[in-house]
Order: structure tokens, then sequence, then C-alpha cells
């Protein structure tokens, strides 16, 4: 006892200041060290207590720790038997004899079982097991006595069990754990360190944060460590990287830091807990790797191909991966493929021409050369044969292009573009110097993003040439140039669709009718496609087949209908019939559907016979009246069928302008249809108002009702600002220019012989009057075989009428049903060879029904003009 110095045994109050005071280490050459125990020794765990027994075997002294570890105070303890204070009556017999051998000078350790006295409100008290160490002493007087050192068993028991279990938590880890003391020095590391650093968890002791990471990384690790060691505030989930020995692989390591205390409360150090999760790091950049290149092949599916145009294809391309992907990208295309040609010469080889379309960049607007110098966009150009884009053509494969020395670009793809197994150009993608370098993952996305390019740009080269084929098979069936018609001024205009939009079944057509009349035709096929340009096709050829036939506008209508309802069956109108009463096979045969308006105009009476199969309705415009819409009964369509047509006739003031139109003229997404049809009406009401886009000089033409229907056409379109790209445009427009009284000869002749030579004579002098004397002795010739016929072949009055227009023809009506027929005559038959004659001299010949008989027609052209006149006498003679 006399050891342990005076200024520690001052206090045994661990509240007492001066325990708080460490003495500093002196250490002098052979003396020994004298200092205090720090707060939070082992002493403070265990908490040991003291009391020294007198002779008598009573307590003598009484500590301040057995007053906290006892709970009883010193006056109250001194002067106690312990044996009667603390042990149970069953046992103090044999406690009694312990504390004899113990005052007859024996050392005894042990342990005694011990209960609390009772406390003074009568509750018994605690029971426990106590560690006792007694050892004999002398008082001054001689006397033997002891002291006894006492420590709960149940504290040792638990310091026991934390030291096993903190000593296997940090040897078994599996995770780097270290114990830095407060000058940041490894105090202690566990195995799982050891094993990745090098060396004994011993060897370990006494290093530093520096020992292990670059200067940079030790100093922010060494900040972090003093502030948790300074705020006791912990740390999860720190990031530090570094090398481990004898690899240059960086690692990642994620720490976790606390502060930890002694006993009392005093900071001793901080707990380093260490995970090395550098495949956990690079899993993370694989997925955010995979996750961006999903992203990336997301966003070009949705913005890449939404324009059926090879040029806007690439550009949409760049857009996607400058500057996603890469920082400069360029796109070329094989320029055979541009130029519309089936298969671009040269691909092969990979030495086809090639334009380039699109370019971008992400650093400053700076070039890209690829392999050679820099290409403008819109140039064309080929690779060398021996270059690595010339071979990425050829093989269809990608290539890695080698960074040009001294330049921005540190590395380049080069990705054939391939749709369909063709390759259609080359795209290029570059990084520049300070971004990661292309790996095989890049390479793949880059691949995969030329290919769905590729695809778009090849769907709309496929695209653009069945599109322009459809054009030239749809103006090939419209009527071609200026049509002209007798008592008519026409004008037409015809707008397909834009490129992004199909053909449409947009139609009009003039057809010159027999007596000067004119059939005026404007029809829609429903749908688009090629398909429906070709059912416009086969419906304009119906109609001009149909109206050569003479039939009333009805029935045209109505043959047109039976037509139409044929088109989609290989086996005709009847198949389709079939089809329709049987509903399984229904869905087998198309349906082709159709809007048209028929009309036939007269110039002698200008009379114009209308008949609608569910089309807009016709607009007409009288001389100095606003415009209005003619209202003629709208029948069904075309191809829905077992509807009747009806006619509806209408006599033209001269100078009265008719329109007729398709829908895509007055209806568009933007307008409905209401709305279009009165800004349609509108426009033809004044047609000398400019539109705001018109150009001034129209308002000069404001007074001249006449004017020029090329204007007016222009005026509409103007005028309207209609969307012509949403849907094909048909408009046709007719001004009256009725035949005049003075052109035209009628009379009417009894039904007897003599009517034939005055049908001669009328003829004649009708043609006198007109200046036609060269066409004299054919039209006498003619007509007496008309009237002729007439007067044999048919029945009741004869009418006989002349017309002068652009050519001269004379038609000869009879109240008859029955049909002229043309036959050859053998050379021995004295007659049948009149309808031959009729047929040799004029320019053309035939009959159609009318509501009360026929009427027989013939032709001729005008002297001066193209054709001329065949000999009579040639004739005749060709005839034998």
């Amino acid at each position: 006892m006399s050891e342990i110095p005076a200024k520690a045994t001052e206090s045994e109050d661990p509240s007492d200041g001066a325990r708080d005071q460490a003495v500093p280490a002196a250490t002098v050459p052979g003396d020994a060290m004298w200092q205090s125990s720090p707060p939070g020794s082992i002493y403070d765990y265990i908490k040991v207590a003291s009391f020294s027994i007198s002779p008598g075997g009573l307590v003598e002294q009484w500590s301040l720790r057995a007053e906290q570890l006892f709970g009883i105070p010193a006056g109250r303890a001194v002067g106690m038997d312990p044996i009667e204070a603390f042990i149970d009556p069953d046992l103090r017999e044999r406690g009694q004899r312990k504390m004899a051998e113990i005052l007859d000078g024996r050392e005894w350790t042990g342990v005694v079982p011990f209960r609390m006295p009772d406390r003074p409100d009568g509750a018994r008290g605690e029971e426990g097991l106590a560690e006792v160490y007694v050892m004999p002493t002398r008082t001054a007087e001689g006397d033997k006595a002891a002291v006894c050192i006492v420590v709960d068993v149940r504290t040792l028991r638990s310091i026991e069990t934390d030291l096993a279990a903190s000593q296997a938590i940090f040897g078994q880890s599996p995770f780097g754990f270290l114990l830095i003391d407060p000058d940041l020095r490894v105090r202690r590391a566990n195995m799982r360190f050891a094993s990745i650093f090098g060396g004994t968890p011993d060897d370990h002791r006494g290093k530093g944060v520096h020992d292990y990471l670059a200067r940079g990384e030790a100093e922010r690790i060494s900040a972090t460590l003093r502030r948790v060691l300074q705020s006791g505030d912990s740390i999860t989930d720190m990031h530090v990287t570094g090398f481990v020995p004898g690899s240059e692989e960086r690692r990642h390591w994620s720490v976790n830091l606390y502060r930890v205390h002694s006993g009392t409360g005093r900071p001793i150090g901080i707990a380093w807990l260490g995970t090395d999760i550098t495949a956990r790091r690079a899993a993370a950049r694989e997925a955010a790797a995979a996750r961006r290149n999903l992203a990336l092949l997301n966003e070009a599916g949705a913005r890449i191909g939404n324009s059926l145009d090879l040029e806007t294809t690439a550009r949409e391309l760049l857009d996607v991966v400058v500057p996603g992907f890469c920082d400069l990208a360029t796109v070329d295309l094989y320029q055979g493929l541009l130029a519309g040609d089936e298969t671009p010469p040269g691909l092969a080889d990979g030495s086809a021409e090639l334009r380039r379309v699109a370019f971008a960049s992400a650093v400053s607007d700076a070039p890209f050369s690829g392999s050679g110098d820099p290409v403008a966009v819109g140039a064309v150009h080929h690779f060398p044969f021996n270059s690595p884009c010339a071979d990425a053509l050829r093989t269809a494969r990608p290539q890695h292009l080698p960074a040009e020395d001294g330049g921005l670009v540190q590395s380049t793809l080069a990705v054939p573009m391939v749709a369909h197994d063709t390759v259609v150009g080359l795209a290029q993608f570059a990084r520049t110097k300070g971004s990661e370098p292309f790996g095989d993952r890049d390479r793949d996305l880059a691949v995969e993003l030329a290919a769905r390019a590729a695809v778009c740009i090849d769907n709309a080269r496929l695209y653009r040439r069945e599109h322009e084929r459809a054009l030239i098979l749809q103006r090939s069936l419209l009527p071609p140039g200026d049509p002209e018609a007798s008592g008519l001024d026409i004008a037409c205009r015809y707008l397909p669709g834009n490129a992004a939009t199909e053909v449409g079944g947009d139609w009009f057509d003039v057809i010159e009718l027999p007596g000067h009349r004119t059939a005026l035709v404007v029809g829609d096929v429903m749908g688009r496609g090629l398909r429906a340009a070709v059912a416009m096709g086969e419906l304009r050829t119906a109609v001009r087949t149909l109206a050569l036939l003479d039939l009333e506008p009805a029935e045209v209508l109505s043959a047109l209908d039976e037509i139409a309802r044929g088109l989609g069956t290989p086996g005709g109108v009847q198949q389709a019939t079939r089809a329709a009463r049987q509903p399984r096979d229904a869905d087998l045969s198309e349906v082709y559907l159709a809007t048209c308006v028929y009309a036939v105009y007269d110039s002698v009476t200008r009379r114009c016979t209308f008949a609608n199969a569910g089309h807009l309705p016709p607009v007409l415009v009288e001389p100095g009246e606003a415009a209005l819409m003619l209202d003629v009964p709208p029948g069904m369509p075309l191809g829905v069928g077992g509807e009747p047509f009806e006619e509806v006739e209408v006599e033209l003031p001269e100078g009265a302008l008719l329109a007729l139109y398709t829908d895509g003229l007055v209806e568009s997404r933007d307008h409905p249809l209401d709305e279009g049809l009165q800004a349609f009406v509108g426009a033809l009401t004044d047609p000398a108002r400019p539109s705001p886009d018109h150009h001034p000089s129209t308002t000069a033409l404001r007074a001249d009702t006449h004017r020029n229907l090329e204007d007016v056409c222009d005026h509409v379109l103007n005028t309207l600002d209609t969307h012509h790209g949403e849907d094909d445009i048909a408009l046709l427009m007719a001004r009256v220019q009725g035949l005049p009284a003075e052109s035209v000869g009628d009379w009417t002749l009894p039904r007897e012989p003599r009517s034939v030579g005055r049908a001669r004579e009328y003829a004649r002098a009708q043609l006198l009057s007109w200046d036609l004397e060269p066409l004299v002795d054919t039209t006498e010739l003619l007509v007496s075989e008309l009237v002729t016929n007439a007067l044999r072949y048919g029945e009741g009055e004869i009418r006989l009428r002349l017309l002068l227009d652009r050519t001269l023809v004379c038609e000869v009506w009879d109240s008859g049903l029955v049909q002229p027929r043309r036959r050859r005559a053998r050379d021995t038959d004295e007659g049948g060879r009149g309808l031959q004659l009729v047929g040799l001299l004029s320019a053309a010949w035939g009959s159609r029904r009318t509501p009360r008989g026929k009427t027989v027609w013939f032709e001729l052209p005008l002297p001066g003009g193209e054709n001329g006149l065949t000999d009579p006498a040639e004739a005749l003679l060709s005839l034998f």
C-alpha cells in the first residue's frame, strides 16, 4: 500500500476533479515512472470496494467505493459485524469460522453470497455474489487485523462477456475494423484489415491514414476523423478511394465512423468499420450505364423516324446522340439512294459516292474530319478504298478509328447503317479528349442506334419511291393539259398531299359528249394509298366508258355504284353480292367507297343536269349574285348500293360560274366542314377581293365579272388558306358560255320522202351562211343518209339540227327506239353501206337514246383544222 502515491488515494470518488487530471509521464533513466491512473481505467468498470476489519472482527474502516457498492454509509458501517450484516443466517456459522481463520493470519480468496441489509421500509435487501480478497495485517499495537477487497461478481461476469463479445466481433468481423486513438493513430486492427493491407494486426499499430492513402485523400479523411472525435457525430457510408499494396487497381471502400467512450463517458478514440465496395461500385456503374443506354434507346425510338424524310431522320439521330452519347457525329448516305436508285453502285467495295446529310457537334462547332479532310454538309464524297470507313461499309461491321496525333478527337466509331441486310450509309460517332473512350458496350449501343435510324431511313426511302410511283399513276389518270369543252371556259387545280402523307383518290374529268354537251365529273375514293389511287383510276375509266354510252347522270351513277361494289372482289359485282349475303365471308372482300358528282351541260340550251353520290354540293355563282350551294340531293356513296340517285336540272345563265371540288379544299383538322364551306362560298362571291398574301394586282380585276378562271382558282386557294398537306385537293371550275343562237340550225321535217331533199337544202343553206362551203358536199351526203334511215327505220316526225362550235355537228332525231347498227355489206348487196359511209366521211358518229326516241349524229372538223376532210369519192370507192 505504501507504493500508491498519496495523490492517487486522496479521493476514491470518481466524480472528484482530481481524477480528471492526468500527470504527464516523465521518463528518467533509472527512475520509476509515477503517474495517476487516467479516468476510465479498468477500476471504473469493475467497481472495486475496500474495507478493513478490526482484531475483534468488526468493520473498522469503510471506503467511499464500499458506500457506493453496498449503499451503506461509513457512519453506519463502522462497528458492524460483516458476517451478521451481509451473510444469511444459515451461512453465518461458516462465515464465523472463515473470519476466525482470517484473523488468525491466513489469506483467503473466494466467492461469498451476500444479502444487502433490509431497507428502512422493511423491504428485504438484494442478494448477490461478491468476490472477496482478504489480506491479513496488523495494527499499530501488533494485533491481527485484515483488509478486504470486494468486487461484485455480476460486474465481473458482465465485463468478461463484453470482452469476449468484443474480441469475437473485432477479430472475426468480415469487415476491416480499426480502433484509432485521439492522435489519429491505429491502436488496434483486426485480421481482415491486415489481410488486405499486409502483415499482422500488430504491424499496423501506430500507423496513420497517410500510410494507406494518397495525400489528398488522406487529408480529407483526417479532417473527417477530427470532426468525429470533436463532435461525436457518427458518419455512415463514407466513400474512400485508394490502392492496396502490390496492386495498381483503384479500390473503393465504404467506411462507418463513430466515437468510442470510456466507462465514465470520456472519448478515447474512433472506431473505423470499412468494407470493400469496388465490385459494387463497378456493378452500380454498369447498371447506371445500362439504364442510360436504355433511356437513350427509348429516346431514339421516340424521336427517330417521326418524319418520312431521309435528311430529317438523319438529323433526328444526331439530336439523340449528341451530347448524350458522343461529342461529334456525322451521317453519310449513299448518293444513289438519295437520287432514287434501286441499288446504288459500289456497295460491294464501299467506294460508292455518299452525301453528308447531317453533322452535329457539342464542342463549340468543332469540325469533324473522321478519316481525311473535313466534309461539308450536303457535299458528295467517297472514302478511300483502304480506309476504315470503306471497310465498315464493305463488311457491314463497325470499325474503331485511331485518334489523330494532336487532334481534338480521341476515339471514333464508324458504324454502317444496315436496314434489311442493306447498307444505306455510315454514321460516325466521336468523343473528344477528356471524355471516356468508347468501349464494347458503347459500340453495341452505337450499332443499335445506327440500325434503328437505318430502318427509318430505308422506310422513308421506300415510302418516297412508292409515293412517287403513286403520284405518277395518279397524275396519269387525270386529264392531260387544259381540258376544253363546248360552251364552257374550264379551269382546274389538282394539289396532291405532301410527302408525309399517302396519295389519295381524288379525281376530276371533263368529257365531251355528242351534241356539244359536256360531262363534268369530280370524285373522291375514301381512304388513302396506292389502292385508293388504283380504285380512282378504275372508276374514272368506268365513268368515261359510261359517258360514251350517253346515259343520263343518274344512270351513270347507278352503274358506277355497281362497279364500285365489285372492285374489292375478284369475281366482280356478282361475287360481291354473294359475299354480302354470307356474313362470314363479308370481311374477305375489300370494300371501296367513293363520292362523286356527275353533271351534264348542254351548251345549246345552257341547262345542266346534276346527280350526286354522297359528294359535297356544287357551288353556282350567277353574274351579279352571291355564290350559293346548289340543292342537289346527296345520294349514298358509290359502293353502298341499294339506293337510286336523283337528278336535278338547272338552267345556267350566260357568264355563270360553276365550281365542283373535293373535301380537301374545305375541310381540315383545324376547321370544321361547315366553316370551310362558308369560306369557299365567300371566296367565290367576291373573287376579285385579294387575300392578305395575294398580289395587289388582283384588285384591278374587281369589276371584271368575266375574270380569267385561272386567277379565280388561284384566288380561292390563297383565300381559303387550306392545309394542302393533309389531303388531296381537286377543284374544277367552269364558266358558262352558251352556244349563240346563230350557231344553231334546227328544223322539223314531216315523215315523207321529200324530207330527204329538204334536209339537204336546209343543210346547204345553213353551211353557206356560216361560210363553210368546203363542208357542203360531205354534209349533204351524210344528212341524206341519216334522214333516209330515219324514214326507213324510225318513227314519227324527223328533226334536223346543225351545231357550229369548234366542230360541225349534225343531229337527226326521230321517235323510234331501234338503234342503228353498222354492218359490213357484201359486194353483191345493193344497200347496207350508209352507216359505213358515215363512219368513213365523218370525224365521229354515234347514236343515243332520248326521252322521246333516239338521236343519230355525226361530227365534221372545220376547214383549216389539223384533221382534213375525207374525199367522198375515195370513201365511196373504198366501200367496193
